[in-house]
């Protein structure tokens, strides 16, 4: 994680904390939250896709909520704060994602995978071919209902 964290050194200080201090943003006052566009989200330190527009859901939790990745997670015990919690972190860079919780639509798989937009970089899907991830084209769309 050292050369994560090299690369993450323009990060601003939410981004740095939440990625590599395991901290958690505030609720509904981050980026993505709201944010219901075709396009993925990757991993702000390595690049990596990690969640499809077309995953996320409002659960209403402040943060962008995802039925699964489509990239490179990893998942681990979280103890802290008296509480065990699976946490959810990029392969590529260790960097901390957020949770997963057994709460989510029955009928998307009834996980929601609770993540941090500071974690995250969106790139819409006009932008797919221009950034790389022209692949990924088939997997962003939005569902119908959010």
């Amino acid at each position: 994680m050292d050369e994560a964290k090299k690369r993450g050194s323009d990060l601003t200080p939410l981004q740095y904390r939440v990625m590599f201090e395991n901290g958690t943003e505030p609720p509904f006052a981050n980026a993505y939250c709201d944010l219901f566009e075709p396009g993925i989200y990757v991993d702000r330190i390595s690049g990596e896709p990690l969640f499809s527009a077309a995953d996320k859901f409002d659960h209403g939790c402040g943060w962008p909520s995802f039925s699964k990745p489509i990239g490179a997670v990893t998942t681990r015990t979280d103890r802290s704060y008296s509480l065990v919690r699976t946490e959810v972190r990029a392969k590529g860079s260790d960097a901390h994602l957020g949770h997963v919780f057994d709460d989510g639509p029955a009928d998307l798989g009834g996980l929601r995978y609770c993540i941090n937009s500071a974690a995250l970089r969106f790139i819409p899907e006009d932008r797919l071919d221009l950034e790389g991830y022209g692949a990924w084209r088939a997997s962003c769309r939005v569902r119908e209902e959010k």
